[in-house]
């Protein structure tokens, strides 16, 4: 029995549990985690953009081309002006050459007569 006391009073091994902590997390980011509609819409936007974008190029190059296109209505019509005025001054230039032929023919007339 002495052995029983004996272990008895044996004090058990002491054991240190650590208690764990809990720490908050901090963070300044947005959860990435996307809703299937978030996904959606995100996907939709880049697809509008894309759109939106050769779009506008194509509206760019048909402006470009219309500019173009009045410039070169500008000289045809610049062209035209100076050809028309030549055609005028050339018109008018026959018509008093016709009416000193006529005086001159009139004058012969008259003469005749």
């Amino acid at each position: 029995m002495s052995f029983l006391l004996k272990t008895a009073r044996t004090p058990l091994a002491t054991t240190r549990f650590t208690v764990p902590v809990a720490t908050a997390r901090f963070s300044t980011s947005i959860r990435t985690l996307k809703s299937p509609v978030d996904t959606a819409k995100d996907a939709a936007h880049t697809v509008n953009r894309t759109v939106s974008d050769a779009a506008v190029k194509g509206i760019e190059a048909t402006e470009s081309a219309t500019q173009k296109a009045k410039e070169t209505a500008g000289v045809a019509s610049e062209k035209a002006s100076e050809a028309s005025a030549d055609a005028t001054q050339a018109t008018k230039d026959k018509a008093s050459e016709v009416e000193g032929k006529a005086t001159e023919l009139k004058g012969k007339a008259q003469s005749r007569m």
